[in-house]
């Protein structure tokens, strides 16, 4: 699966967007860094050519300058000693020599050029590939949280809040326990002199309470 169809499209893209427009974006994030890994491997090797390419332009402008400077000797030997048919040739040779040195010249300017769209394109590749390494690194501690705060949240739920209801369940047990307890000994013990003496002062009090009631009907009758 290709997710970008060339090197600008890499540079260019906004991996946010496309991370979240992703229905799995760990494995986008994937893809994607597998895809920006190969491609960098791609340029680097082009770029290796590319060095290689240069090397040899600088070895052969150093063989073509020499022999420009040879061609120029002989020449100059020739005239010193009166043979102008050689001083000819060998400045036709010096001129031939001079079009190899411009060419090799301008062959190197161009591979320059070259060379300095890779390393360019090598700087935004690598910076494009960092984030993508971090963007992945944080949807990977995102999706770690989340899986532990899911299983606190399970062992909350299967174990504590379980082991909490049970407890409640226990204490209204033990309270309905203890009240009946004391139903059964309040039903089987006689009562005390004072609290019998309570009752009748309590008894008294309803009884006076009463009596003032039938005064004021019968007044007011």
């Amino acid at each position: 699966m290709s997710i970008f169809s060339r090197l600008s499209d890499i540079v260019n893209a906004n991996l946010t967007v496309l991370l979240d427009k992703a229905e799995d974006p760990e494995k986008m994030a994937r893809l994607m860094i597998q895809e920006m890994e190969d491609t960098l491997v791609e340029v680097r090797s082009a770029a290796v050519k590319a060095i290689a390419d240069r090397k040899t332009l600088e070895r052969r402008l150093t063989e073509a300058r020499f022999g420009l400077e040879d061609w120029e000797r002989k020449a100059e030997l020739a005239v010193v000693k009166g043979k102008e048919d050689l001083a000819r040739a060998a400045l036709h040779e010096k001129r031939r020599s001079g079009d190899v040195v411009r060419g090799i010249e301008a062959e190197l300017v161009q591979v320059d050029e070259v060379l300095g769209r890779y390393e360019d394109d090598i700087r935004r590749l690598q910076s494009k590939l960092d984030e993508a390494k971090a963007k992945r690194k944080t949807l990977e501690m995102r999706a770690e949280a989340a899986g532990h705060s899911i299983k606190a949240r399970k062992v909350l739920h299967d174990a504590r809040v379980d082991e909490a209801l049970a407890r409640y369940d226990r204490m209204h047990r033990r309270i309905d326990e203890l009240e009946g307890e004391a139903d059964v000994l309040d039903k089987g013990r006689t009562p005390s002199l004072k609290q019998q003496f309570a009752e009748l002062e309590s008894e008294g009090n309803v009884e006076a309470e009463l009596e003032a009631l039938r005064r004021k009907v019968k007044s007011g009758s």
